[in-house]
């Protein structure tokens, strides 16, 4: 493609090994010939600076903002501290300088990689005669940690990982901005900071993982099979032995989970966004290289323009990543996260913009969980820009016009990108999966504040039944050992929001478990948590207000009659206005389930799942 040449640098050069002491002697590498030898680094205008922007006299610059470290006299201690780091003369003192923040460590396959992929792009933004410094924060394996006490570390840690890019950049003066992602709240903490900055930047993502195969079978596998493995075991459906091979295959290498879950959700959305590079999306983790080597030229082309990410991700931008999200038949968590990185850009969106432009949305890719097909699978057949393609001819993508990255429309750069007609991969117009978008907001009784629900219509569009009500994750997966889960029953898990839980964990344990028992079509799940990108089934989650706050679902009673409309786009309880009082009257709100750490501060700022979740909001602030 035109566009993706025009980001190409004409030469790479790898990075080179550096002493820990400087390299010729001090005096050598700075310029003292000029007859005002500090002139490069005097303040200009006599103002104090306004917490991180620039100096007026550096606003035009390339390096507006490193410049006020590395340009003016008063600040020759933050220039000596950067000699040993390599910003060792003057020359390099006055390129700009490009935070590299990963979220690498080993202990995911999401992230395993991610400090390799970082080396490739600071060699690449090395390149084009910036200055690459590279720093890390943290991250929560989802997929490790689901089911257990260490998954309501999840979704905090989201805020935390946005939080420290924003703090490593701002309080270093960044000139720009690259971010490299992998597993599921990596994308959106990193599109946070990036929104919150609003200096030149993009994001890699670390790509997906290969799919595995069975050796006795041959059959293709990915990490949902290893969850929906407990409820076959449990169902007496496979063996112990069968289960053993399935966990030791499912992964076979680095890469976020294959499937359209949240990781290669968001991967997607923040591509149709415009803030990657075409094709990143759908790029396996092991074929990272040539993205990373064009790197460095997309960063040196949005510094020298100050095209930053305010000016390419509006309205348009956010409208088109809920389109995108339906037509994959993405997460949930996409709504959520998109409501949080609007927060970040300063763009106003609302549940309301999440159902005006599902309506207008088919699914048309048939992509796992529910449908047939991997990442790689849409890697092979066109990728993210052939989706996007498609979307444009046949009308479903709202706004080909928003921008991207290059300064390009978006429509111009996928213009000649396309999915082979006839490919099972993506289906017709005219014969859609769902002729509207599965991302379904509901409101009702049940959840004044609203819920969301991933409705694909494989399991119907209205669901009614008797409650099971359990107060936590684990009672229902006890329940269900016991053989006590029964057809027909809503099966509610409740106290499990961004407050009650804290850290509204995900249910993919108790609805992969449900499938693998046989009654994933036989009952529908309602929590005021969150369903992981894997989950499918009837299951409506972010129901709000939450139990902990005293939402209706905490007054739920076994037996109660629950009816879930996705027609109608309502969640609803039969119980009375009087019966409802009475039980309000007895209810006593929970205490904390923690007092201090990371998880009771997430108790005490996080906000409503209708805002995000985000944990920056101010009362009375909320704009």
């Amino acid at each position: 493609m035109a566009i993706m040449r025009s980001l190409r640098p004409h030469y790479l050069r790898p990075s080179q090994p550096r002493s820990l002491r400087p390299s010729q002697p001090l005096a050598r590498r700075f310029d003292t010939s000029s007859k005002d030898p500090v002139a490069n680094y005097r303040d200009v205008g006599g103002v104090v600076d306004a917490y991180v922007n620039p100096e007026p006299g550096d606003a035009g610059k390339p390096n507006k903002y490193s410049a006020t470290l590395t340009q003016h006299a008063r600040r020759g201690g933050a220039q000596a501290m950067l000699v040993p780091c390599g910003v060792d003369s003057a020359a390099k003192l006055a390129q700009p300088q490009v935070g590299v923040a990963s979220v690498w460590w080993e202990g995911n396959p999401c992230n395993m990689h991610l400090l390799e992929l970082s080396e490739q792009v600071k060699a690449s933004v090395a390149a084009e005669d910036l200055v690459p410094l590279r720093y890390n924060t943290v991250g929560v394996s989802d997929a490790i940690s689901m089911g257990t006490g260490g998954m309501r570390y999840s979704l905090q840690s989201r805020d935390v990982i946005a939080d420290s890019v924003e703090t490593v950049a701002a309080a270093q003066f960044y000139d720009g901005l690259v971010t490299i992602a992998g597993c599921d709240k990596n994308m959106p903490g990193c599109m946070m900071a990036m929104g919150r900055l609003n200096r030149p930047a993009l994001m890699v993502y670390g790509g997906t993982i290969r799919r595995g195969t069975l050796p006795s079978s041959g059959r293709t596998i990915n990490i949902v099979d290893a969850f929906e493995g407990y409820g076959k075991l449990v169902a007496g459906a496979i063996s112990q032995q069968e289960r053993a091979e399935t966990i030791a295959c499912a992964c076979p290498g680095a890469g976020a989970c294959g499937g359209m879950y949240t990781a290669n959700t968001m991967a997607t959305v923040v591509e149709a966004m415009g803030m990657s590079l075409p094709y990143s999306a759908c790029t396996p983790a092991d074929a990272k290289g040539d993205e990373c080597g064009r790197v460095g030229a997309a960063m040196r082309a949005m510094i020298d323009a100050d095209r930053k990410p305010r000016d390419i991700c509006d309205k348009r931008s956010f409208l088109n990543a809920i389109a995108v999200a339906n037509c994959v038949g993405g997460s949930t968590n996409a709504v959520l996260h998109l409501l949080a990185m609007a927060r970040a850009f300063a763009v106003d969106l609302t549940y309301d913009d999440f159902e005006d432009v599902r309506r207008k949305t088919p699914v048309l890719c048939d992509m796992k969980p529910w449908g047939a097909h991997l990442m790689e699978d849409l890697h092979d057949a066109g990728g993210v820009p052939g989706v996007l393609s498609r979307m444009i001819d046949c009308g479903a993508l709202p706004h080909p016009d928003a921008l991207t990255l290059s300064g390009a429309a978006l429509g111009d750069v996928v213009r000649d990108a396309g999915i082979p007609a006839g490919h099972a991969i993506m289906r017709p117009l005219d014969d859609p999966i769902k002729a509207s978008g599965h991302l379904t907001v509901l409101a009702g009784s049940l959840a004044p504040d609203g819920a969301v629900g991933k409705i694909t219509g494989k399991e119907g569009m209205v669901f009614r039944g008797p409650a099971q009500v359990f107060d936590s994750e684990p009672a229902m997966l006890d329940a269900l050992d016991a053989g006590d889960i029964r057809p027909g029953a809503v099966v509610v898990i409740r106290y499990s929001g961004p407050r009650g839980g804290p850290g509204m964990p995900e249910m993919l344990t108790p609805t992969s478990a449900l499938m693998g028992a046989g009654l994933g079509d036989k009952c529908a799940v309602l929590t005021d948590g969150r369903f992981s990108g894997g989950t499918h089934g009837f299951a409506i989650g972010h129901v709000s207000p939450e139990a902990a706050d005293g939402g209706p679902i905490a007054l739920l009673r076994d037996g109660d009659v629950v009816t879930i409309d996705a027609e109608r786009r309502l969640i609803s309880h039969d119980v009375g206005d009087g019966e409802l009082a009475a039980r309000r009257a007895a209810w006593t709100p929970p205490a904390p389930r923690v007092t201090r750490g990371a998880l009771a501060n997430y108790y005490k700022s996080v906000s409503s799942p209708k805002y995000g979740c985000v944990t920056d909001m101010i009362p009375g602030f909320e704009a």
